[in-house]
Formats: C-alpha cells, sequence, structure tokens
C-alpha cells in the first residue's frame, strides 16, 4: 500500500485512547505507602487487580511486591505472626482498673507484658526467644 493510497482510507473510530501528561519513569513509592497498599491487597478477599488500579499500578508490580513480602515473611517469622484477641478473663482488680496485658505464646512458651513495660527489654526477650527457634 503506498502513502498515497493510506492516506485515502478513511479513518477507523478510535476505541480507547490514553494520554499520558506529567513526567515520565518509575513512580517510587514511600514505605508507608507500600505497606498500606500491601496490606490492602493481602486483606482476606481482596481483589489484587482492583487494589492495583486504585493505586495507579499494574497488577504485576503489586503481585511481585506480595511475593517479595510472603518470602520476607518466610525468612523473618516472627514479622507476620497472627495475632488473636481473647476476651477479658477475671481479674482481682475492680472492671474499672483493669488495664490490658499482652499475652505472646509461641511453641508453648508465654509471655506476658504488662502495661508500661519498657520497649527495649521487651525487645532483648522476643530477640532471645527468637534466637532460640
Amino acid at each position: 500500500m503506498s502513502m498515497v493510497d493510506h492516506m485515502l482510507e478513511p479513518p477507523r473510530p478510535v476505541r480507547r485512547l490514553e494520554v499520558i501528561t506529567g513526567a515520565g519513569g518509575r513512580r517510587r513509592w514511600s514505605a508507608d505507602e507500600k505497606a498500606r497498599i500491601l496490606e490492602e491487597a493481602m486483606a482476606p478477599g481482596a481483589v489484587v487487580s482492583e487494589v492495583a488500579r486504585r493505586h495507579g499500578m499494574s497488577p504485576q508490580h503489586l503481585f511481585t511486591w506480595r511475593r517479595q513480602a510472603k518470602r520476607e515473611a518466610d525468612n523473618h517469622p516472627l514479622i507476620f505472626t497472627p495475632v488473636v484477641v481473647s476476651p477479658d478473663t477475671p481479674q482481682p482488680t475492680p472492671a474499672a482498673c483493669r488495664e490490658a496485658i499482652i499475652e505472646i505464646v509461641v511453641e508453648g512458651v508465654v509471655i506476658r507484658v504488662p502495661p508500661g513495660v519498657d520497649g527495649a527489654t521487651l525487645a532483648l526477650v522476643l530477640q532471645t526467644l527468637k534466637s532460640l527457634r
């Protein structure tokens, strides 16, 4: 087909036209943004392609993030540990004075964390527990 024949061809309707504006290149997400997007994509019943679309990214990109997060969790099993909230148990103090206690159970070891515990002490205990695994 010559250039003249091509110019005489009737125009075809456009079904979809995408206009890209702004600077090109790779988009960067902060660690907080990435964590929020991952949390949304890993929620029960979440559709990854819908989550990706809402955040302006390709589903393949988000699937890669999920795969990396799962691989990281396998290497550091204490990062994504399920949390179970149990109902209050009777305590010797009046109901108005009850304070929350965190109870960590790992492979039969129970750690009870009282309110106001020093973060450095708790981190040391958890690191020691992790090293025993």
